[in-house]
C-alpha cells in the first residue's frame, strides 16, 4: 500500500489497484503538488463539509465516476450536484472493494459555504479509519483533542495516523502530541498546517514533541509504503 500527502489535509492511498483521495482541496491550495485535471480517483473520502476539504470533489467525481464517501447529509447534497455517493455516519462501517471504512467522531464544524453566500448544513464532522491489506490508517479530519481517541486505539490498533496540528481551527501541536499518545499509532504524520496564516506551524517541532519518537513529516508529494 502506498500513501502520499499532498498539502493541507489531502491524503492519497493506493491499495488493491484502487486510488483513494481524502479531502481533495486542490484548486486554490498553494501547498499542493496535485493538478485536479490529472487526478483519477476511484474513491473520494470526505471528513466534513468545509470547502478546504470538499475542494474539487464534485468535478473529480463527475469526470472520473468516483464514488464519494461522506457523512449522509453531505453525501445527499453532493449527490444533488451530480456526484455518485455513499453516505455513512459516525460509528458506522462499510466494506468496499478496497477494504473497510469506519467513521469516527471529530469535534469541529461542517457547514458548506455556497457561491451565493449561503451556509448549507453539512452533517457531523468525522475522522476516518481505513482498513486495507491488514493495515489501519486513521485520518482524524479537523478536530480538537478528545479522550475517546484512547477508545479508538483500543478497538482499532492504528498503523498510521494523520493528525491536524495547525491550531486556531483544530488541535495545535501540543494537543496533537497528546492525541498521538492516546492513539498509540506506529507512525504519526502532521496535516492541516501552513495553508493559511492562522495555521502556520513547524511540523518538525511537532515531531520533536512526540514521546514515542514515531513521527514523520511528509512534504507535499512525498509518500511512504505501509
Amino acid at each position: 500500500m502506498k500513501i502520499s500527502y499532498h498539502g493541507h489535509s489531502i491524503v492519497k492511498i493506493l491499495t488493491g489497484g484502487k486510488t483513494i483521495l481524502i479531502d481533495p482541496f486542490i484548486t486554490g491550495n498553494e501547498l499542493t503538488d496535485l493538478d485536479a485535471a490529472s487526478e483519477k480517483p476511484d474513491y473520494i473520502i470526505l471528513t466534513h463539509a468545509h470547502g478546504d476539504h470538499v475542494g474539487d470533489t464534485v468535478p473529480l467525481a463527475k469526470e472520473n465516476g468516483s464514488l464519494v464517501i461522506a457523512n449522509a447529509d453531505l453525501a445527499t447534497y453532493l449527490g444533488w450536484q451530480g456526484a455518485q455517493t455513499h453516505g455513512m455516519n459516525i460509528g458506522g462501517a462499510y466494506e468496499f472493494d478496497f477494504g473497510k471504512v469506519k467513521f469516527t467522531q471529530a469535534f469541529h464544524g461542517s457547514g458548506y459555504a455556497t457561491d451565493d453566500k449561503q451556509i448549507i448544513y453539512g452533517g457531523m464532522p468525522a475522522g476516518v479509519l481505513i482498513m486495507a491489506e491488514g493495515k489501519t490508517i486513521y485520518h482524524a479530519g479537523d478536530t480538537g483533542l478528545f479522550s475517546d481517541m484512547k477508545l479508538i486505539a483500543e478497538r482499532h490498533p492504528i498503523d498510521l495516523a494523520f493528525l491536524p496540528i495547525g491550531d486556531n481551527f483544530t488541535m495545535g501541536p501540543e494537543d496533537a502530541a497528546i492525541a498521538a499518545e492516546f492513539l498509540q499509532a506506529k507512525t504519526v504524520v502532521p496535516i492541516h498546517y501552513n495553508t493559511f496564516p492562522p495555521i502556520k506551524q513547524d511540523p518538525e517541532a511537532f515531531i520533536g514533541m512526540l514521546k514515542r519518537k514515531n513521527g514523520k513529516v511528509l512534504h507535499p508529494g512525498e509518500s511512504m509504503e505501509l
